[in-house]
């Protein structure tokens, strides 16, 4: 059963401290979220301005994702232990440093270093997940819980036609003031505006078990995100791909023997917890597709006779109404909810990022073709990703709703680590040669497309497994 009532406060209806509280952690939401495609636009230019190969310039990227996927669930367990909003202003923190070391950077390696900070600050999203419930009155927690959810997509939306701005018009440094001007408003917005939670889980910190989760992280991602510069069979891809899978299950038998683990396996197991998180993998996979793929048919020269075109900037503002879209579903998705419960929503939603997938597949030849694609694609998305935290915090026990929701996150980050090493695969191995530049063909793109509907269909079937329960509206009083 869900409830998302404890331990709410006892106020009823909107007041203006919890509106503030929401605009704030959604303002949060979408600058961390940002960090993902702060550095896209630029990426063809990295070897030449860092003087280093692009293999070695893909760890700009590569390392925001590791980083993000070892510290989320970590940030989200401290969060439990030593309060929400101290781990929230720490991980905006983290973000502001790494802001720092880039824009003074002249070289890959203090990059490197600055992009892993960026991604250390994802742990933020979850974190304010938490809050939310801690501090909403009940009829205003699934609401808010879906517009924070939904920034994980709008940050990246917006963030591509943004960076692709500044990277043009400016210095690339720009780029990274800017990221680091806005961390600064976000500490100080949530100092003076998120309360403290009271609500705590404490004892020792599971040291060795944040540890055996990184090491296995880091086994496990790497080779996914550079299996296809190293070689999917090379012994060094399927060596860290052994290894992974060795500590995985090394670091699961710790976990079930520890007294306070960082992952309490138990409770991750109960079928609520299990398939969301697996769907979430799913929706993450496909809505990472969305963002590799479409910009790039749409850059396309038009004379592949598929190609549209367009600049950087001009692709991302034509892919923004989508991430956009996201947010402004994030009410309907509360309302769904409330009327049939979570699990309905992201059902709902993933056959809607497979119905969006589906329209690109077979109608793609005009601008407009592709923004509606895109549209639909992150609605069905945004849908998902928001009834996400109400079916986790449904199943969890009260003290542990930012750990849950951390590993939740966790789960997408695979999703999307998965979807950039497969479609990458996928993309670099179908191509053709216009003129000097070879770009993927048609057939490419369509088969993308085509595994993301796969995705999407995974989605719908874990979400379909997910026992029932009645809706969130019915504990709201």
């Amino acid at each position: 059963m869900i409830d998302l009532a404890a331990p709410a406060p006892t106020t009823e209806g909107p007041t203006s401290s919890g509106r503030l509280i929401v605009t704030v952690l959604g303002f949060c939401g979408i600058v961390v979220a940002l960090m993902q495609t702060l550095v896209v636009p630029i990426i063809p230019q990295l070897p030449h301005l860092v003087s280093a190969s692009p293999a070695d310039t893909s760890w700009a990227v590569t390392a925001t994702l590791l980083a993000a996927a070892v510290t989320t669930p970590i940030s989200g367990r401290l969060g439990d232990m030593f309060g929400k909003k101290h781990m929230l202003i720490a991980c905006l923190l983290v973000m502001v440093a790494g802001s720092g070391v880039c824009a003074f950077s002249s070289s890959l390696a203090p990059l490197v270093i600055g992009r892993a900070l960026q991604g250390a600050s994802m742990g933020a999203i979850p974190l304010g997940i938490s809050i939310l419930r801690d501090e909403l009155s009940p009829k205003k927690v699934a609401g808010a819980m879906a517009v924070m959810s939904a920034t994980l997509g709008v940050g990246g939306a917006i963030g591509l036609p943004v960076a692709a701005a500044i990277a043009q018009s400016t210095d690339w440094h720009m780029l990274f003031w800017t990221s680091a001007a806005l961390g600064v408003l976000c500490v100080v917005f949530a100092y003076f505006a998120i309360p403290e939670s009271t609500v705590r889980n404490p004892g020792r910190f599971d040291v060795t078990g944040a540890l055996g989760l990184s090491v296995a992280l880091i086994l496990l991602l790497v080779p996914i995100t550079k299996g296809g510069t190293w070689g999917w069979g090379s012994a060094t891809t399927l060596g860290m791909l052994a290894a992974a899978a060795v500590v995985l299950v090394a670091w699961g038998f710790l976990q079930l023997r520890t007294t306070r683990p960082l992952v309490d396996l138990r409770v991750s197991a109960r079928p609520p917890v299990l398939f969301t998180n697996l769907a979430s993998i799913a929706i993450g996979f496909a809505m990472y597709g969305n963002a590799l793929t479409l910009p790039q048919l749409l850059m396309a020269p038009e004379s592949t006779g598929y190609g549209l075109g367009l600049s950087m900037v001009a692709a991302g503002i034509a892919l923004a109404p989508g991430g956009l879209l996201m947010m402004a579903l994030s009410p309907v998705s509360a309302r769904i909810s409330a009327w049939r419960g979570p699990r309905v929503t992201l059902m709902t939603g993933s056959v809607v990022v497979g119905l969006g997938y589906l329209s690109v597949f077979f109608a793609s030849s005009t601008v407009w073709m592709i923004m509606l694609g895109g549209m639909v694609i992150g609605a069905g998305v945004g849908l998902s990703y928001s009834s996400m935290p109400a079916l986790i915090i449904g199943a969890v026990p009260v003290s542990e709703t930012a750990a849950a929701n951390g590993l939740n996150s966790l789960m997408r980050s695979i999703g999307t680590s998965v979807s950039a090493a497969v479609i990458s695969v996928v993309l670099a191995g179908m191509t053709i040669t216009v003129g000097t530049v070879t770009i993927p063909s048609l057939g490419a793109f369509r088969a993308t497309f085509a595994i993301s509907i796969v995705a999407a269909a995974a989605a719908l079937l874990f979400a379909f497994l997910i026992p029932r329960s009645k809706p969130a509206g019915k504990h709201s009083g």
